[in-house]
């Protein structure tokens, strides 16, 4: 049967605030909560719901604090370190899962067979990144995937000029240790550093290689053994991130990520309103098959922090009012693959 009430988790961050807000705006009445009680508080105050605050150290005080909650939007990262306690805690009190990661690692366990067992017992849905990485790109896999069937390899990117949000900053930090990975054969690789010229829909630019969700997504949404996701990147980046490879054992050192995750702490506070109204992004996707016939599909959507606003309200709205299936799910998989196309601001996807 349809949901009756949900939760924000990590309401009082960045993306989580932003949710809440929408969810207001639309007359729903989440419960908001978080780690920190106070901070937690005050948000729910402002916005006039409920709220209630407990950690994310333990499974089963987590589903005791899940027991009246039918779905819950996850926004407190680092996922790879708040992902798994919480889709356990989900399952014991058989409450569908949502969050907004880009993290692979995060995919990766939420889409293994054990938790896709595990969910469908538990009759919930395990839905991990409805936000804008990945829901856009989701969208255009699927639709690619479907226009060509038979593809056997994806290229995946998205170019816009977005301020990013402490959060993301904390993820990119991450990536920073796990090299320039694909999917290829179905499989998850490190691949050397790969550049193409790609035109995302505002003329060619010279793009290379990175670690992004989709590698893991598109392959659950799409079945494609070989996915390689692109951003755009000067020759300057480009140097640089060859000379990351190098020193790449460096980078991941937990002494160095806790000094980067500090300076993000620190001095980076996410993109405004305005700054959000005034960027928009540019989402493009490429399906070959064995016999080398291939198409292009192009999109444009809002901002990406305003696409991760709109998204996972837009997803709890569905299940206000229908049932979905139980499982490990891709947002294209939950919502169909014109989803993206539906979230004000975005357009329909073009296939050429």
């Amino acid at each position: 049967m349809p949901i009756r009430t949900w939760m924000i988790y990590g309401a009082y961050g960045y993306s989580g605030r932003l949710i809440a807000e929408r969810a207001h705006a639309e007359g729903l009445a989440p419960v908001l909560s978080g780690r920190d009680a106070d901070k937690t508080r005050a948000v729910a105050e402002e916005l006039g719901l409920e709220y209630r605050s407990f950690a994310l150290d333990d499974a089963q005080s987590i589903a005791q604090n899940l027991g009246d909650i039918d779905a819950i939007v996850h926004c407190a990262g680092p996922f790879s370190a708040t992902s798994a306690a919480m889709i356990e805690g989900c399952l014991l009190a058989n409450t569908h899962y949502f969050d907004i990661t880009g993290e692979i690692r995060v995919f990766e366990h939420a889409h293994s067979t054990k938790i896709d067992t595990a969910a469908k017992a538990a009759g919930i849905v395990v839905c991990p990144g409805v936000g804008f990485d990945v829901v856009p790109t989701d969208c255009v896999a699927k639709t690619l995937a479907e226009a060509l069937p038979g593809a056997v390899q994806l290229d995946l990117g998205f170019h816009g000029n977005m301020s990013v949000s402490p959060g993301t900053a904390k993820t990119m930090v991450e990536s920073l240790g796990d090299g320039t990975n694909a999917r290829r054969d179905g499989k998850l690789v490190g691949i050397p550093l790969q550049v193409r010229d790609i035109d995302y829909g505002r003329g060619m630019r010279r793009s290379a290689n990175v670690p992004w969700g989709d590698i893991s997504t598109a392959f659950y949404t799409t079945g494609i053994g070989d996915i390689t996701v692109y951003w755009p990147a000067s020759e300057s980046v480009i140097q640089a991130l060859r000379f990351a490879d190098v020193v790449r054992p460096v980078l991941g050192l937990g002494a160095l990520q806790f000094l980067l995750k500090q300076l993000i702490d620190w001095n980076v506070q996410g993109p405004s309103q305005a700054q959000r109204d005034r960027q928009s992004v540019c989402v493009w996707g490429e399906a070959s098959d064995a016999e080398g016939r291939s198409i292009c599909a192009r999109m444009t959507t809002a901002n990406g922090y305003t696409v991760t606003q709109l998204a996972p309200v837009a997803i709890i709205e569905h299940l206000l009012r229908h049932d979905v299936a139980a499982g490990s799910m891709t947002p294209a998989l939950l919502m169909g693959k014109d989803f993206a196309s539906r979230l004000p601001g975005s357009s329909e996807i073009t296939v050429t």
